[in-house]
């Protein structure tokens, strides 16, 4: 069975790094830009996945990861451009506390687990 599974969140939220790790191991995945658009369903829109993932991640944490020069009002701007991917996401995922590899296994277990149950 071959599913579309769409990733989003804000910046520095691991999104890219989750991406390439599952495309490694051969899942149709997609990096969607949401938090760089107004339009709310944008990520529905350009990929209509059959899973999406949303990646979080605090403030403070976006500049640790990716030393980004932005503010606190950018960064809550990005979330709210987010929201309407947020309520439709079916898995969410706290990147704060966790490593790259443990944020895999949790996407990676939430996948396999909704594909036994189609």
């Amino acid at each position: 069975m071959s599913i579309c599974i769409g990733v989003v969140g804000p910046c520095a939220a691991g999104k890219t790094t989750l991406v390439r790790k599952l495309k490694e191991l051969g899942y149709n995945v997609r990096h969607i830009a949401q938090e760089h658009s107004y339009v709310p369903a944008m990520w529905k829109r350009i990929t209509n996945p059959d899973i999406l993932i949303y990646l979080d991640v605090n403030y403070p944490n976006t500049l640790l990861r990716k030393k980004l020069n932005w503010t606190p009002q950018e960064y809550r701007e990005q979330l709210q451009r987010l929201t309407h991917a947020r309520q439709h996401a079916d898995l969410i995922i706290d990147t704060n506390p966790l490593t790259e590899d443990e944020v895999s296994r949790i996407a990676i277990s939430f996948i396999e687990n909704w594909k036994k149950e189609r």
